[in-house]
């Protein structure tokens, strides 16, 4: 008898399961852009930048990327999804995780980012059917992660930045006068203009010898 009862409530607690789910209260458009949306204290180019490393680094092949429109897309590699139930009905299936994303420069100068996980699956039958579905992924956690990871390359961007050595100032460039320098000394075989006075010495070179004045009879 205990087992016809044990049986019983399990039989009801897995009916009821799926009707549990159903009447889980859905989320409102406010409440799905708090969980899919933050601002970033940075530019848009940064913004964009540190999201493609993100991207990247989770593994996920970009589709799609353009910095001036702000929208990337991107996908997870495909993986086997084939459940139990779809073994026993003959059926395959195989998924992957897409990821869309928009960037947005806000007039406070922030950059708003929004991005949206969607679980995809496909099914193939035996006989040549197939079907797709797709489900969003509304979990918190996993865009609170996201988020952690744009934080963290947007640091490691920031300091790369800081670290990085400045270049040297170029020096001014030299304008040469149209007028060429004048000397301001004599060359030696050139003659004073003035002729000595009758109290100066007269210049001898070096190599000669002064010849003394012949006396007057």
């Amino acid at each position: 008898m205990k087992k016809i009862a044990l049986a019983l409530a399990l039989g009801l607690s897995i009916n009821s399961a799926p009707a549990l789910a159903a009447k889980r209260p859905q989320l409102t458009p406010m409440e799905l852009q708090a969980i899919q949306s933050k601002e970033f204290e940075t530019t848009k180019d940064a913004a964009f930048g540190a999201l493609m490393t993100v991207i990247q680094d989770l593994g996920y092949t970009v589709q799609s990327a353009d910095v001036n429109t702000g929208f990337i897309t991107a996908a997870s590699p495909t993986e086997n999804k084939t459940g139990f139930f779809d073994a026993m009905a003959g059926a395959a299936a195989s998924g992957n995780t897409v990821m869309t994303a928009f960037l947005m420069q806000m007039p406070s100068g922030m950059t708003r980012v929004r991005l949206n996980f969607v679980n995809s699956k496909n099914l193939s039958s035996g006989y040549g059917q197939q079907s797709r579905q797709d489900k969003p992924i509304l979990d918190a956690k996993v865009y609170q992660t996201a988020w952690e990871k744009i934080d963290e390359a947007l640091f490691v961007m920031g300091a790369l930045a800081s670290s990085a050595p400045k270049a040297a100032p170029s020096p001014s460039p030299v304008i040469n006068s149209a007028m060429p320098a004048v000397s301001a000394t004599t060359p030696a075989n050139l003659a004073p203009t003035n002729p000595p006075g009758p109290n100066s010495a007269a210049i001898v070179p070096a190599n000669q010898t002064a010849t003394p004045a012949t006396r007057q009879r």
